[in-house]
């Protein structure tokens, strides 16, 4: 009779490549699809230009350097900054030192995080401003 509302906030994708425990890469890295990390990467990481990609940074795996990709489910370690354009998920056992950027954020108790959260979108919200000048006294 009564259905339960089913909301997936992570755009499911195919992991596609794999960087593997026994893997430690040096140098930037940019993918498409889904990467999942269980090993080491010394550098910066980011989706490709145009593609919705979804990190899954395994409680095993790490990235030094800074990482800008579309969807993020984070259980590892990450020193550099972190911008994620639609949603963030830091599971119980991440730990990020550096400033996250993100769109939506469901944090896990037990994740921990050494730096600024800023929510993107916010800045790009028009405020209009209205100074109310205060009101002539009369005079009599």
């Amino acid at each position: 009779m009564f259905r339960k509302k089913q909301s997936k906030s992570i755009e499911i994708n195919k992991l596609s490549s794999l960087v593997a425990d026994n893997v430690e890469i040096n140098g930037d890295l940019a993918f498409s699809a889904g990467l999942r990390v269980d090993g080491k990467i010394c550098g910066n990481l980011s989706n490709k230009e145009g593609s919705k990609g979804l990190l899954v940074l395994s409680d095993q795996g790490c990235i030094e350097g800074d990482v800008h990709v579309y969807d993020a489910v984070v259980n590892g370690t990450i020193i550099g900054n972190l911008t994620v354009d639609h949603f963030v998920e830091l599971q119980p056992k991440s730990r990020v030192t550096g400033d996250i950027s993100y769109r939506q954020l469901q944090m896990d108790c037990g994740a921990a995080v050494d730096g600024k959260l800023t929510r993107i979108g916010d800045e790009l919200v028009e405020r209009n401003v209205v100074e109310l000048q205060p009101a002539a006294a009369k005079q009599s």
